[in-house]
């Protein structure tokens, strides 16, 4: 194969860049990184191993999330001086969860030219596994905070479509519960190392992931799963499910008999939920 008739206009690509493995960057990546006037990348010391390896010699610029403000008006410049830029993250297609997003605004601002050259991406690695539904819902890094994690999850669980997160596997052992409180009726599967020596895709049913082993080691891409249609076969509670909420009616809140009654069968909380409302309203 011929590359060298690829002719690259001036603007900004962004390149995505091997996740894992090296022998996934595509002929077109080597290429414009070899034709690029300026690359910018997170992690100067990852990128070179990447350079170097495909015997690339060009100039890096060290761009990540505390200084892409600051380097904006120079690459800008550059742009405008008819160049070519490549955009590169540490790992994947770069602005995905990842910086750049400033620079590309920017470069739309002033009518720059963006190219991608599409590559690597845990996300869609991940979900075409899966064996989940492909409309999915990709929603980056999980927040800090429970508090926000619970009120993002709430959100997610009213969409039929499949889920995808990133999140790191100590931070994954924190989140079971949450996950379970939302998405308990559904499948879910953990990718850990995509595409390197180690990797490992563990499937289960979220109700069960308290008894899944994975290791503590590594970067995670998690595929939750659509609705499991078989649960929206259910229109009404069965009588023994509805004697049960009526001994705890007067025991416990609303949401504590939901959470309860949906573990021990599962049955749609909606349905409980409302059950409960009738009994108080009776009361």
């Amino acid at each position: 194969m011929n590359l060298n008739n690829n002719k690259f206009k001036p603007g900004l690509y962004c390149v995505a860049t091997p996740i894992g493995n090296m022998g996934d960057i595509s002929f077109r990546a080597i290429k414009i990184l070899q034709e690029s006037d300026l690359i910018l990348c997170e992690d100067t010391r990852v990128s070179k191993k990447i350079l170097q390896k495909f015997e690339i010699n060009k100039r890096l610029i060290s761009n990540h999330k505390f200084n892409e403000n600051k380097n904006l008006e120079k690459v800008i410049e550059v742009l405008k001086n008819n160049k070519i830029v490549s955009l590169v993250s540490d790992a994947g297609t770069p602005a995905v969860s990842d910086p750049g997003k400033i620079l590309i605004k920017e470069c739309i601002k002033n009518k720059i030219n963006i190219f991608p050259i599409p590559g690597a991406s845990a996300v869609s690695s991940a979900i075409s596994i899966s064996g989940f539904s492909d409309n999915f819902y990709f929603c980056g890094f999980l927040p800090e905070k429970q508090t926000q994690v619970k009120k993002l999850f709430k959100n997610l669980s009213l969409l039929d479509s499949s889920i995808i997160f990133f999140v790191s596997p100590n931070k994954l052992d924190k989140r079971i519960i949450d996950i379970k409180e939302f998405f308990l009726d559904r499948n879910i599967v953990i990718c850990r190392e995509i595409t390197k020596y180690h990797e490992e895709y563990i499937r289960s049913s979220v109700k069960e992931l308290s008894n899944v082993n994975f290791s503590r080691k590594g970067e995670i891409t998690v595929v939750i799963s659509e609705v499991n249609k078989s649960r929206l076969s259910f229109k009404e509670l069965q009588e023994s499910d509805k004697k049960k909420i009526n001994k705890l009616i007067n025991k416990m809140s609303i949401k504590d008999i939901v959470k309860k009654v949906s573990q021990d069968r599962e049955i749609p909380k909606k349905l409980i939920y409302n059950y409960c409302l009738s009994l108080k309203n009776e009361n």
